[in-house]
């Protein structure tokens, strides 16, 4: 066998070698078995080296001596530092209790309520509803007051106002910035509108959509278009303001629900519909014109009923008189014949001849004229003497 030899008493001996993890012996560095080392070695110090070295280790020389790599301090040693040194304190140098135990059971359990506390009990106001997510998944929605949810980051909670009223405006009244929408006649108006909405249901409203606002407002343009594309010019900047708003909301609803957004859409309210700035002086003044037949229109009817009315009372006045006839006839016809002789000849000039006698006529009615006609010449003469 190989590495066998004789050690002179007949008996085999088996030669032993050095291997790289075995340790040197003896202070002149010379293997068991073996010849020593040569001074400045790779794997082993100059002065044969000391127990558990490790053969590879990287050395380096200096001043002719083998030097091993320096290493930092290790963890049990870091650790012993930061209680201390071992000696007379506690974790970091804080003071022991009275029976020599550490107050860090206390520290750990303090710092594992407050934990708790701040993570797991939340307050909920009225107007607000808390959406739960366990490991980021949702779980439930909470109502107002204090609720109760597993610490983070098992459990979070995030809050949604519910009762706030939001509000988007689209379009800027006033200004040069146009929105326009084109009308069924194929015409273009100017309109400026507010949309207000309100959370319906919170965990929708979080995990549905990622931004709610712009949601709204796409969702609201593309309802007013359509809608407005079913009136003419003249509704839509007019009288059809109030059925374009419940029709906008209608679409807005049945869009945002087909998106699962958890939004109510509570109210539309056009705050401006006109033409645009090129054309406005002309609309302006076609409206002034309609405004204008308007006002005739209303007072031809106001006309066409006070007569209409003075009718109905000659009518009810003659219905009287007749009734009255019928039961006296030759009563009534004298008594409307003296009341219709004294109204017209109450207007007329009269000469009363009796038969069989001509006298001499008075023109009482002709002086009577003049006198009345003299009087007011006279006020005028003595006005112009005081002056």
């Amino acid at each position: 066998m190989d590495n066998m030899i004789d050690n002179g008493a007949g008996k085999p001996h088996k030669s032993e070698s050095n291997g790289p993890w075995d340790n040197p012996g003896g202070g002149n560095g010379a293997g068991k078995g073996g010849s020593p080392a040569p001074s400045g070695s790779g794997n082993q110090p100059a002065d044969g080296g000391k127990k558990g070295g490790n053969p590879w280790e990287p050395v380096s020389i200096e001043g002719g001596k083998a030097k091993g790599k320096e290493r930092g301090p290790s963890l049990e040693e870091l650790l012993r530092r930061a209680g201390g040194g071992g000696g007379g304190g506690g974790w970091g140098g804080l003071p022991k209790r009275a029976d020599g135990k550490s107050y860090w059971p206390f520290i750990v359990i303090g710092l594992a309520a407050l934990w708790i506390g701040f993570t797991s009990i939340h307050r909920i106001d009225a107007a607000e509803s808390g959406v739960v997510t366990q490991l980021g998944k949702y779980n439930r929605t909470m109502g107002p007051g204090i609720q109760w949810t597993l610490p983070a980051p098992f459990e979070m909670m995030e809050k949604v106002n519910t009762g706030e009223s939001r509000t988007i405006t689209i379009g800027a009244p006033g200004t040069k910035a146009e929105n326009l929408i084109l009308t069924r006649d194929r015409n273009v108006i100017d309109m400026a509108y507010n949309v207000r909405w309100q959370v319906a249901n919170p965990d929708q409203f979080l995990f549905q959509l990622d931004n709610p606002n712009d949601t709204v407002s796409e969702v609201a343009e593309s309802a007013m278009r359509a809608a407005v594309a079913n009136f003419d010019l003249t509704a839509a900047i007019g009288p059809g303001r109030g059925e374009i708003q419940a029709d906008v909301k209608k679409r807005m609803q049945e869009i945002l629900n087909s998106y699962r957004a958890g939004i109510m859409v509570q109210a539309i309210d056009i705050q401006e519909s006109e033409a645009p700035t090129e054309v406005k002086e002309a609309f302006r003044a076609v409206n002034a014109a309609k405004q204008q037949r308007e006002g005739y229109l209303n007072e031809a009817r106001k006309y066409a009923r006070q007569v209409t009315e003075r009718a109905i009372g000659e009518t009810a006045e003659f219905d009287k008189i007749y009734e009255q006839y019928r039961q006296a006839p030759e009563v009534t016809k004298r008594r409307l014949y003296y009341e219709t002789m004294e109204e017209v000849l109450s207007r007329t000039d009269k000469t009363i001849v009796e038969p069989g006698n001509v006298t001499p006529y008075l023109p009482l009615p002709e002086l009577a004229r003049r006198s009345k006609a003299a009087e007011p010449a006279a006020s005028d003469v003595k006005v112009q003497g005081k002056k």
